[in-house]
C-alpha cells in the first residue's frame, strides 16, 4: 500500500482506540444489553417518563456502538479494495478508495471529537445571549455580527434558529440579542463560546478611519426539559413589561407585550419578545430563566467555577477568549487553546468547528488523536 493509505489507516485506527476507550467498551456493550432487555418488558411503559428516558439512553448507546463498528467495516472493506486494485494496477480504482480513506479519516475524526460531549446537559438545546461591551456603536455592530456568524453556524449543521429577543443600539447594530439554537448536542457545541470576544478593525463608523477595538460577550446555557425539577420562589421575581423593538407587525409594537424577568437572589435577567401574546412571552421566558439557573447549579457540578467566571467578567480588555484581528494583518486566534486561522471572512461566516473541538478537548482533558487534528 502507499504511504497515504497507510497513514490514513493509522490515523483511522488511532480514533476508534479513543472511542472504544471513551465509551469504555466492554461496559457500553453490556450496558446495550442489559437496556434492549428491558426495553422488551411489557410493563415498561406503565411508566412513560422512565421508559421514555431509557429509550433514549438506548438509541444514544446503540447508534455510538454501531457507528464505531460501521467506521471499522468500512475501513477493512477500503483496505481490501485497495489492495486488490493495487494488485491489478487499477490506478482509477485506488485513487477512488484512497479517497474514500480520506473520508472515513474525516468522520472518525468528527466521531472522536463528538465522544467528548459526555455532559449532563450535552445533548439538550441551548440560548446563546450576546451583549455588547466596551466600544460604543463599534460594539453593537459587534454584537450583530456574532449573531449571524452563529446563525450562520448552526444553519450550516442543520440547526434550527429562533431570535428570542433583541435589543436594537442607538445608530446600528444591537445592545443585546438572545436566540434559540435547536439540535443534537447544540449545548455541547455551543458552550465552549461562552465568553468575551473581541474585534479589531478599520471603523466604518469613523471618518479617519481609524483602527478601533470592540468587545461583546456570549453566554451559553441549555434548555431544560420537564424531568429536570428547578424550584423558582414568585416572590423572588421582578416582571417588567416593556414594547418589543423592531419589525413584528402593528401590534407588536404598539402594545407592551414584551416580558423581562429579573430573578432578584441571583441578578440574572430574561427577556423576550417573539410573540404577540404577553402570556406567551412570559412563558417562554420562564423556560429562558429556569434554564439560566440550572446552568448555574450544571457549573457548580462539574466544577466549572473558573470558566463561568470568566464568561462573567467585565466586557473589555485582558478578558476575551478569542481575538478577531481585520486590520492591520487578518487572523482569529483563541486564546484558550491557540487555534488560529487565517481567514477571518470563514470565520464570521460560521467557521467555528476547529475553536469549538479544540475547545471542548482542552475542557473535558481530552487527547485528540492524529486523525482527528488532522481533520481541523
Amino acid at each position: 500500500m502507499s504511504a497515504e493509505t497507510e497513514s490514513l489507516s493509522e490515523q483511522i485506527r488511532q480514533s476508534v482506540a479513543l472511542l472504544r476507550r471513551h465509551l469504555d467498551w466492554d461496559a457500553a456493550k453490556l450496558r446495550l444489553d442489559e437496556l434492549n432487555h428491558r426495553a422488551e418488558d411489557p410493563d415498561l411503559w406503565n411508566d412513560a417518563e422512565a421508559a421514555q428516558k431509557l429509550m433514549r439512553e438506548r438509541t444514544l448507546l446503540a447508534n455510538q456502538i454501531e457507528g464505531v463498528e460501521q467506521l471499522e467495516a468500512d475501513v477493512r472493506d477500503t483496505l481490501e479494495l485497495v489492495e486488490l486494485a493495487e494488485m491489478e494496477s487499477d490506478e482509477a480504482l485506488v485513487a477512488d478508495s484512497t479517497a474514500t480513506l480520506r473520508q472515513l479519516a474525516a468522520q472518525a475524526a468528527q466521531r472522536e471529537t463528538e465522544s467528548l460531549l459526555s455532559g449532563e446537559a450535552d445533548a439538550n438545546d441551548c440560548y446563546v445571549e450576546i451583549n455588547a461591551g466596551a466600544g460604543g456603536t463599534e460594539a453593537q455592530d459587534w454584537t450583530e455580527m456574532l449573531l449571524r456568524m452563529y446563525t450562520r453556524w448552526a444553519e450550516q449543521h442543520g440547526y434550527k434558529v429562533t431570535l428570542m429577543e433583541t435589543s436594537d443600539g442607538e445608530q446600528a447594530g444591537l445592545k443585546s440579542a438572545t436566540m434559540q439554537v435547536s439540535g443534537p448536542n447544540a449545548y455541547g457545541w455551543l458552550k465552549t463560546e461562552a465568553g468575551v470576544h473581541r474585534l479589531v478593525r478599520i471603523s466604518p463608523f469613523d471618518a479617519a478611519a481609524r483602527r478601533q477595538t470592540s468587545f461583546a460577550s456570549v453566554w451559553v446555557y441549555p434548555v431544560v426539559d420537564d424531568t429536570i425539577e428547578i424550584e423558582i420562589n414568585p416572590a423572588d421575581l421582578r416582571v417588567d413589561t416593556f414594547r418589543a423593538s423592531g419589525a413584528g407587525g402593528q401590534h407588536v409594537n404598539k402594545t407592551d407585550s414584551a416580558i423581562r424577568i429579573t430573578h432578584e437572589p441571583t441578578g440574572i435577567v430574561v427577556a423576550c419578545q417573539t410573540d404577540r401574546s404577553q402570556h406567551r412571552n412570559r412563558a417562554t421566558a420562564m423556560e429562558m430563566l429556569r434554564a439560566r439557573l440550572y446552568e448555574a447549579e450544571l457549573q457548580k457540578r462539574e466544577a466549572a467555577a473558573a470558566d463561568a467566571e470568566a464568561a462573567k467578567t467585565d466586557i473589555g480588555w485582558g478578558h476575551q477568549i478569542r481575538s478577531y484581528v481585520l486590520a492591520p494583518y487578518q487572523l482569529v486566534k483563541d486564546l484558550r487553546t491557540n487555534v488560529e486561522k487565517g481567514n477571518p471572512d470563514a470565520v464570521l461566516d460560521g467557521d467555528l468547528d476547529a475553536f469549538m473541538a479544540a475547545s471542548l478537548a482542552q475542557r473535558v482533558g481530552g487527547t485528540r488523536s492524529e486523525a482527528s487534528a488532522n481533520a481541523q
